[in-house]
């Protein structure tokens, strides 16, 4: 694994990502989420993808997509090691997101190149990071109540938002993926939620990845 190249590929494409508003569609039609795992002790890459209905965050659409997993997992450079799953999940959409959630980082990384941010790059689609642990960057102390926010800040930069969406919850850490300003990416998540700590579309990717009880009632009420 030659990690200078990795390094290399990740500045480079850290430097095509849109960190404006660049949308097709507003409103969008279609919100889409994300989520990846891994199986069988990481020898198998699980991607699942969910498309809601905006602005009623109904699921219309889920795909998943298990493949062999292409690398080991190496600190920093966890896309190259989830993307080709996404890829495949993609791929068999019928209806492709106007925006997508992606349960992970975005420019708050390192390298300013989360998954949201390689993901969207790859496939050209605004994106936003939505993780749930800190990555690199500090914040001020949050207040306690919902709604409480601060700048996650990285080498004297803005990487992204600390927001606590939940009471008696962990914060939340929005940035920026690709084709989405910061302040839009907090905003959309924050129209996105429904009273969970995480917003709709990454929620639901993680209870379809993870045949959750809310999937399973989803499909049994079909």
């Amino acid at each position: 694994m030659d990690i200078a190249a990795l390094r290399a590929e990740q500045l480079q494409r850290a430097a095509e990502v849109v960190r404006q508003d660049d949308f097709d569609v507003l409103p969008p039609r279609f919100i889409g989420g994300a989520d990846v795992g891994f199986e069988q002790e990481g020898a198998v890459t699980r991607a699942a993808l969910v498309i809601l209905e905006y602005p009623s965050l109904k699921l219309v659409e889920h795909r998943v997509a298990r493949i062999a997993t292409t690398m080991p997992y190496i600190p920093g450079f966890l896309s190259f090691r989830e993307y080709p799953a996404l890829l495949a999940a993609w791929n068999t959409l019928e209806r492709k997101p106007d925006l997508l959630f992606v349960d992970g980082h975005g420019i708050s990384h390192p390298r300013r190149l989360g998954v949201a941010s390689h993901f969207g790059l790859m496939v050209d689609v605004p994106t936003i990071g939505v993780a749930k642990k800190r990555l690199c960057g500090r914040f001020a102390e949050l207040g306690a109540e919902p709604g409480s926010r601060q700048p996650l800040i990285d080498k004297g930069e803005q990487i992204g938002w600390v927001w606590r969406s939940k009471a008696r919850c962990n914060p939340l850490f929005v940035a920026t993926g690709h084709r989405v300003s910061l302040d839009s990416a907090l905003q959309w998540v924050q129209n996105c939620m429904g009273g969970y700590r995480l917003p709709e579309p990454t929620r639901w990717a993680d209870a379809v990845a993870s045949n959750r009880t809310a999937f399973q009632r989803w499909q049994n009420a079909l």
